[in-house]
C-alpha cells in the first residue's frame, strides 16, 4: 500500500466501500465552507484544526490526544480498522501538506494501518478537472474505534532529553532558517533558538517551488541523503511542520526509527532550564 496515491488511482477507486476520503481542509483553507463548495465525490470533512486532531497542554501546542479522545474523533468520520483512509488536505502549500503528513502520523500512532495521503490534495484533484461533489456530506459513524497507542514514532520529551545527553538520535529541525537561527520566533514558542546540536531541514525544501506537491522521490533522496543514519527526532514548533520531513524519511525513503516530537518547541521552551540555541551564522 503506497502512502502516497495519485489523483488517477483515486480516480478509479471511488466506488469502493473499504475507502474513506477524509478531507481535512482547515478554517485557513476555507474549512467546511469551501468543503461545500466542491469536494472529492464521497468524502467526508474533519476539520484539521478545530477537531481534535491535535491537543494542547501544558503549554505545547500540537501533542498527540489521548486514546479515547481518538477513538471518538475516528468513530465520527466512520473509520474503521478494515478501511483505507486517504487524507486530502487544500493542496495549496507546503504547510497544507504538512496537516495530511500529521493526520497520517497520528493514524499511525493509534493503530490504524491503511492510510495513505493524496497526493496534491484537492488542488491536483480539482485541476484534473475530475467530478465533484457539493454541500454537506455527513459521515455515518462507526463503532467505536479500537485504538491501540504505538509510541514506536513518537519522541516524547524524555526521549529529547537522552538523545541531547547521550548523542542518541539525530535531531531534525523542519523549520525557517531564521526560526533554527533564533532570528525569529514563533509566538506558539517561549524562546527563540533550536535543539542543541539540531541539524537543519526546512521542509519547504521537499516541495516543487509554490506548490503544495512533493518532490519526485529520486530528488528526495538527494535532499535527505546526508541525514546521518540511525535514530532521527523530527521537530518544528508545534509538532506540524516536522510531519513532512517525519513522512519523507519513514512512509516515503524507508528509514527506520524515524520519531515525530510533537512537543517540538512549543513544549520543550517551557522550562529555562532546557537549553536553546542560537547562531545565525551557522546555516546547515
Amino acid at each position: 500500500m503506497s502512502p502516497l496515491v495519485s489523483v488517477e488511482w483515486l480516480a478509479g477507486r471511488l466506488d469502493d466501500p473499504s475507502i474513506l476520503i477524509v478531507d481535512i481542509r482547515s478554517t485557513e483553507s476555507g474549512g467546511r465552507a469551501s468543503f461545500e463548495a466542491g469536494h472529492i465525490p464521497g468524502a467526508v470533512h474533519s476539520d484539521y484544526a478545530a477537531d481534535g486532531w491535535r491537543i494542547a497542554a501544558g503549554g505545547a501546542g500540537g501533542l498527540l490526544p489521548d486514546a479515547a479522545h481518538l477513538s471518538g474523533l475516528l468513530s465520527r468520520i466512520g473509520l474503521a480498522p478494515a478501511r483505507h483512509a486517504i487524507i486530502v488536505s487544500a493542496g495549496e502549500a507546503p504547510s497544507d501538506f504538512s496537516a495530511a503528513a500529521r493526520v497520517f502520523w497520528t493514524l499511525k500512532a493509534a493503530g490504524h494501518e491503511r492510510v495513505s495521503i493524496l497526493d496534491g490534495g484537492y488542488r491536483a484533484w480539482h485541476d484534473s478537472r475530475k467530478a465533484i461533489e457539493k454541500g454537506a456530506h455527513s459521515a455515518t459513524a462507526s463503532a467505536p474505534y479500537p485504538v491501540r497507542l504505538d509510541e514506536d514514532s513518537r519522541a516524547r520529551i524524555d526521549a529529547v532529553e537522552t538523545a541531547l545527553a547521550r548523542s542518541a538520535a539525530t535531531l531534525l529541525d523542519g523549520r525557517s532558517q531564521a526560526q533554527f537561527d533564533g532570528r525569529e520566533k514563533s509566538p506558539q514558542v517561549a524562546r527563540a533558538g533550536r535543539l542543541p546540536g539540531a541539524i537543519h531541514r526546512d521542509q519547504v525544501e521537499a516541495f516543487h517551488p509554490g506548490t503544495g506537491r512533493l518532490r519526485p522521490i529520486a530528488e528526495l533522496e538527494r535532499l535527505f541523503g546526508d541525514i546521518p543514519p540511525g535514530p532521527v527526532i523530527s521537530y518544528c514548533n508545534t509538532g506540524h511542520l516536522a510531519s513532512t520531513n517525519w513522512f519523507v524519511l519513514s512512509a516515503l525513503l524507508g528509514r527506520p526509527d524515524v520519531r515525530l516530537y510533537d512537543g517540538s518547541m512549543s513544549e520543550w521552551t517551557q522550562e529555562s532550564g532546557r537549553p536553546v540555541v542560537t547562531d545565525p551564522d551557522l546555516r546547515r
